[in-house]
């Protein structure tokens, strides 16, 4: 099992289910019938939207938003599928924080789901820095079915690292 990476923190048992999936050949099938379709978010402008969107509906009075933006340098490698930075600068007397999310760029093309997980998981790190308790109740209380997405985007990855197809690719 160890040519699981992205499942090591998640019982053997669910691990092995998912070695035997991508063994059959079956795990593509599973997740295109659990997510069958691709989301409409395409440019940095419109996950700004989208960001901003969930960000006023769940966390209205946390810090602004500068930035929200698809960045190829994330590295799902590093275990990285986006990133929430916050840039101190000193203006007059006070010192202001910028932030900034920024979403792996291989999830420009993906279901719904998957992306509202990452943003979610973005946006809570606006209140929560670290993850913790705190942190993951947060992302349940703005995505009711994060751990499942989360859980089904690393079966994903799983599938990508092992040769499987990009089943989400926009038809242009």
């Amino acid at each position: 099992m160890s040519s699981l990476p992205y499942l090591t923190a998640y019982p053997e048992t669910l691990r092995a289910q998912a070695a035997q999936l991508l063994a059959e050949g079956r795990l593509a099938d599973v997740l295109r019938r659990r997510y069958p379709q691709a989301h409409e978010v395409r440019s940095d402008k419109a996950l700004y939207q989208y960001v901003q969107e969930l960000k006023e509906r769940h966390l209205r009075n946390a810090e602004p938003l500068s930035k929200v933006a698809f960045d190829s340098k994330i590295q799902v490698i590093r275990h990285a599928l986006g990133l929430h930075t916050a840039i101190s600068r000193v203006q007059g007397s006070k010192l202001k924080a910028k932030h900034e999310i920024r979403i792996a760029t291989v999830f420009r093309e993906g279901p719904p789901e998957f992306l509202r997980m990452i943003a979610v998981h973005e946006l809570a790190h606006l209140k929560e820095k670290q993850h913790n308790k705190a942190f993951y109740q947060l992302c349940c209380a703005m995505e009711p079915h994060y751990h499942q997405f989360e859980f089904d985007l690393r079966l994903y990855l799983t599938l990508r690292d092992h040769g499987g197809p990009a089943l989400w690719v926009a038809q242009r």
